[in-house]
């Protein structure tokens, strides 16, 4: 997607970034993803045997260069966490996979991308307690299937009630938004829920899914957040992660607007207000 350009572009534009604050990564090992997806759908999703009904659900047509990519952007965020205990915080300009599940893909998701970096940090012991807060408007379904026994994560996501996947798994805690929730009400919600969560759960570590698809531009999301109010959120998240001391791996999730500046500036204030909270 172009966003993914264009953002990095930006931010190196307006000098809050430079060419040595970016990284690279390689692609995730199979033993890695063998932490967080089945065997089977690994195999079948590697040697591109997937029936023709699973790709269809993937949203993309399969190839060896599209399962590249998705163990890329699991391994950036992999490498994003190494970065967030060092310095607080980091991001990956892709990733937010969170429809891919233990066994399927989904709406444009085959590798779960922080569900697989959770339970690398989890396997080497670098957390015991995980707190995902998905933000994007889409429920985080896969994101809650694979964690759904795990006592060490715990999965929350606020999004659009009406809106893909339909069929919904349960998160640690869900809220459900109805069409149209626009700023004021949006913001009270999360405040009021964000705090008690740190509090009930103590994370050691935080993963973040800041989808852009929440504004009120956005083709696919049914939210109505202004600009100004999805800046708002990622302050609530990222001040309270950095004032509790907990690293925090940001992956940017969707964004779907007509004009791709909404989506751009979007995401760019994420690593606007990142850059004041922490540096």
């Amino acid at each position: 997607m172009l966003k993914y350009e264009l953002i990095p572009e930006q931010l190196i534009y307006e000098g809050l970034i430079n060419d040595e604050n970016l990284y690279s990564p390689g692609m995730v090992s199979e033993d890695i993803i063998l932490l967080t997806h089945q065997r089977d759908y690994w195999e079948r999703l590697r040697d591109l045997s997937l029936s023709p009904a699973e790709i269809r659900r993937s949203g993309f047509p399969l190839s060896e260069a599209l399962v590249d990519r998705e163990r890329q952007i699991a391994q950036g965020t992999i490498e994003g966490c190494h970065y967030a205990m060092q310095y607080g915080i980091a991001f990956n300009v892709a990733g937010g996979t969170h429809h891919a599940g233990s066994n399927w893909a989904e709406g444009f998701c085959l590798l779960n991308d922080q569900a697989v970096a959770a339970n690398y940090l989890l396997h080497r012991e670098l957390a015991r307690s995980v707190l995902i807060i998905d933000l994007d408007v889409h429920q985080g379904n896969g994101t809650a299937e694979i964690f759904r026994s795990n006592q060490n994560v715990f999965t929350f996501s606020m999004h659009a009630e009406k809106n893909f996947p339909f069929r919904k798994e349960q998160s640690d805690l869900d809220i459900s938004l109805l069409v149209g929730t626009g700023d004021e009400e949006y913001l009270e919600i999360l405040n009021r829920h964000l705090e008690p969560l740190f509090n009930r759960v103590e994370p050691d570590f935080v993963f973040y899914l800041s989808g852009v698809d929440v504004l009120a531009t956005d083709k696919l999301g049914h939210l109505a957040l202004s600009r100004e109010a999805c800046k708002m959120r990622d302050q609530m998240v990222l001040s309270l992660c950095k004032s509790r001391r907990v690293p925090v791996q940001v992956s940017m999730g969707g964004g779907y607007s007509q004009q791709i500046i909404d989506i751009v500036e979007a995401h760019c204030n994420t690593y606007r207000i990142a850059d004041q909270i922490y540096f």
